[in-house]
């Protein structure tokens, strides 16, 4: 497969073939959620109550996945400025040391969340009849911990080689296993939700095997080789990480806390309605902007190294081409949301009343994913840059704010369903944050970058 060259091919060009390959493996990624909760939810006689047991349990596998990012969306951004400044073998210890501290970090998060997953469920919104599903899915699911961790963080290195078509193929080959898997493990072996959790360890374990590959691989242009890992490299790779950690990190927690407002206020007889209709357009909110952040992340690679060597028009350039394609797909994501939103309904329930509320609040959820293009694009431009001083407030704020609007609107209403609508105002207000900073801060950094020449 065709490796890129990011110091002379047009901008342009470099983002269509990082962006959308990133942005298509990030939508067939959501699958291995998606396509569980399809199944579970059409599980005769208990589906809608599998869906909300699974749905208490999807905050915590977020949450322990939210580490690969802190190392691969921390880690792959240096590879990329030492790789665009020359510094081969630096970029190489980078990639290492990546390697060996998301190997090691899952190894420990695997018994741990294991031992807490029982007083986490309970915590995170679980009630007496939906305990069980939640409990069974989220035992197996994370017996594929590491199979997840190093899959996910090791495809952002091979982005920010310029190989993200190999990354992509690695996605599609887990995503499309598990879609046989599925029904084989969920209804013809009749394991209803642990079924569905191990077919996506089996199929987790797949993507791993193929992105070691690639890594391992002669094309690669910095191939992984273990060497001592080193402590500098650790501090960099986790303060660059931290804001795209704290934005996965954090949605978990706004998942769980949204479970628990909903079931609070929704009471007995509405609050697992809520939650499983929460579990639905959680599933179609990831399907959207997982791959906007596909788009957005792709071409951090790109934004690095043209960093890393001093080219800032192309920094700028690449930001304007990747803002253009994110707007257009916000643009066509909001037609398809309140037009066939529906239809993608249809394949969790045919629960009238739960289809119809669904619709309801998915509309709400997404009324703002337009604007919302603007805080992705400026928060992963801050973060190509090494600038994590900027992306990680930029980050916190938009989740402070949710969480603040959460408790204050259900509280002003006095209904469960009205907690939905902070997520249309924080997608808004951070957006008009995160843009004005864009406009004062990347102006100077690139002017002072300009003026110290080659120096990192």
């Amino acid at each position: 497969m065709k490796k890129h060259d990011f110091a002379s091919e047009p901008v342009g060009r470099l983002v269509l073939a990082l962006s959308i390959p990133t942005c298509l493996s990030q939508a067939v990624n959501v699958l291995y959620a998606i396509v569980d909760r399809m199944f579970i939810g059409n599980i005769p006689g208990e589906g809608a109550l599998a869906l909300a047991g699974v749905g208490v349990a999807v905050p915590v596998t977020s949450l322990v996945s939210s580490f690969a990012v802190l190392i691969g969306l921390g880690g792959s951004p240096l590879m990329a400025i030492r790789e665009g400044h020359g510094e081969r073998e630096e970029a190489k210890r980078i990639l290492s040391t990546s390697f060996i501290s998301i190997l090691v970090i899952s190894l420990f998060l695997t018994p741990l969340f294991l031992l807490l997953k029982t007083p986490l469920l309970h915590l995170f919104g679980s009630s007496e009849t939906t305990f069980p599903y939640a409990d069974s899915y989220l035992g197996w699911y994370l017996l594929g911990t590491p199979f997840a961790l190093v899959s996910t963080a090791m495809n952002s290195f091979l982005i920010n080689q310029g190989m993200s078509r190999r990354a992509m193929v690695s996605v599609m080959c887990g995503a499309l296993l598990n879609l046989i898997l599925d029904p084989v493990f969920i209804f013809l072996i009749d394991m209803s939700v642990s079924g569905a959790a191990i077919a996506t360890v089996i199929s987790q374990g797949a993507s791993c095997a193929i992105t070691m590959h690639a890594l391992l691989g002669k094309s690669a242009t910095i191939p992984l080789s273990l060497s001592r890992p080193r402590a500098y490299i650790i501090r960099k790779t986790v303060m660059l990480g931290l804001s795209p950690f704290i934005i996965i990190a954090t949605d978990s927690i706004i998942m769980i806390l949204l479970n628990t407002v909903l079931q609070m206020y929704g009471g007995p007889q509405n609050g697992d309605l809520l939650i499983s209709a929460s579990t639905i357009i959680q599933s179609y909110h990831l399907l959207v902007m997982n791959p906007l952040g596909g788009i957005t992340g792709g071409s951090q690679g790109l934004i690095s190294y043209s960093y890393g060597a001093g080219n800032t028009k192309r920094v700028i350039s690449t930001w304007a081409h990747v803002q253009t394609l994110a707007t257009v797909y916000t643009v066509l994501m909001t037609v398809l949301s309140w037009s066939g939103g529906h239809l993608f309904i249809s394949l969790f329930t045919k629960d009238y009343q739960l289809a119809q509320v669904t619709e309801h609040y998915m509309r709400v959820f997404t009324a703002m994913i337009i604007p919302l293009s603007f805080q992705y694009n400026a928060v992963d431009t801050f973060t190509a840059l090494g600038q994590s001083s900027v992306s990680l407030p930029l980050s916190l704020f938009r989740k402070m704010l949710f969480t603040l609007c959460l408790f204050i609107i259900p509280l002003i209403t006095s209904t469960g369903g009205s907690a939905f609508y902070a997520e249309p105002v924080s997608d808004l207000v951070s957006s008009l944050v995160s843009t004005t900073t864009l406009a004062i801060v990347l102006p100077r950094l690139l002017r002072r970058r300009q003026s110290e020449g080659l120096k990192i």
